[in-house]
């Protein structure tokens, strides 16, 4: 097969279609970045890379209750064999989104070859073997997947044919070459990050896989464009209209409709249609954390949760004080918190205790500051609409 049966490669005809997204997009994402104190962020990056690994797994069928992935995050495997493998799917797609977050991903343009294959190793080198196989739809043979190696069989998705195995070399260099900064500036390259996505699963590399290194590469574009943070993820709005996600995904496989189409032998229209969703769908993503994270709101909320959990005696008088202090400023020094709860030093410790027992508060050390934290049952309080209300019941 021809590598330029993939053309176009980005959205030529499409920049003066595509300009105002881009252009709120980054002011959206600027006015995100300001939001919360540094400290914070990194205490919220740990939610939504929860999140995150949830809704991609949901794209994938793999509905992973959250308190789940709390729990294996905890080193706290379910026994059921099925419910375990999806809680050890979450825990290396939590991994490898923490190092592109923190900086410690591949120094390579995240829209490449060699990118993709560090994404695909580093996340299925962390799955025990018995998940590493996939069967053929004709003929029930299992197939070994190769952590980080191309596909050495040819597959179908649907209706469409990817290239042929022995192809691949070729079709991804010219995925590299299209893609890499320079020679696309930065505006082109957030124009083309939907284009980036649909082609690296029309070229479909690996045996299994590919729709979680497409996003993952997704997240770590936005980030090296200075889009992305680890304070929202696009996975969540395609997981939300995964039914549309995939239409688009298909229609942009579609060839060339007559002379006004592009081109290429795909369809433009299919390709600048798919590029607009994914960047509405990551405007909309960063103003929904936006909204989330308005701190007069979200302490409402914490106050309202806390209040709750203090009438019930789970949480001692003060609490509220001490977490509104953390949202505040980041973290909270232990030598303030009497002060802050009005109660002596061991009336202070026993505040501090209680909110560190329920998972909403943690340190390094027992003498380190405090910082927020967000187990499953908090998040559903304090950011409503994180997940679904049926969150975990998908079969």
């Amino acid at each position: 097969m021809d590598v330029t049966t993939m053309e176009p490669m980005v959205p030529e005809e499409a920049s003066k279609d595509l300009e105002d997204e881009v252009v709120t997009l980054i002011a959206e994402a600027n006015r995100l970045a300001g939001r919360v104190h540094p400290v914070l962020c990194e205490s919220m990056g740990n939610l939504v890379r929860s999140m995150n690994c949830y809704y991609s797994n949901l794209i994938e069928g793999h509905d992973t209750h959250p308190r789940d992935i709390d729990r294996a995050l905890a080193n706290d495997f379910s026994a059921e064999p099925k419910r375990r493998e999806l809680q050890q799917e979450a825990i290396a797609h939590i991994h490898v989104q923490r190092l592109i977050d923190e900086g410690r991903d591949p120094d390579v343009w995240p829209a490449s070859a060699a990118y993709a294959a560090w994404l695909h190793e580093e996340f299925c080198s962390r799955l025990p073997p018995e998940m590493l196989w996939v069967v053929h739809p004709r003929t029930g043979e299992k197939l070994p997947v190769v952590p980080g190696e191309w596909r050495t069989r040819d597959v179908e998705v649907g209706r469409h044919l990817p290239p042929d195995h022995g192809d691949l070399p070729r079709f991804m260099a010219r995925f590299d070459r299209a893609y890499t900064s320079p020679p696309l500036g930065r505006f082109r390259q957030i124009q083309a990050v939907g284009a980036v996505h649909h082609r690296f699963l029309w070229i479909h590399p690996f045996l299994d896989g590919n729709g979680r290194v497409a996003r993952l590469m997704s997240h770590a574009l936005f980030k090296r464009l200075g889009i992305g943070t680890s304070l929202w993820s696009v996975a969540r709005g395609l997981a939300r209209e995964e039914e549309l996600y995939k239409k688009l995904l298909a229609q942009a496989d579609g060839p060339r409709e007559g002379d006004r189409d592009g081109r290429g032998n795909l369809t433009q229209r299919g390709l600048i249609a798919f590029c607009r969703f994914f960047l509405v769908r990551s405007i909309d993503q960063i103003r929904f954390m936006n909204g989330l994270l308005e701190p007069e709101m979200l302490l409402r909320r914490i106050e309202i949760h806390v209040e709750e959990e203090v009438r019930s005696k789970r949480l001692q008088r003060g609490s509220y004080a001490v977490l509104r202090e953390a949202v505040l400023a980041g973290e909270v020094e232990r030598s303030k918190i009497p002060m802050l709860t009005g109660y002596e030093e061991r009336g202070a410790r026993n505040v501090t205790s209680a909110l560190v027992e329920r998972g909403m508060l943690v340190a390094t050390s027992h003498k380190a500051a405090l910082r927020l934290a967000f187990p499953a049952d908090v998040a559903e309080r304090w950011f409503p609409n994180l997940y679904p209300a049926n969150a975990g019941t998908r079969t």
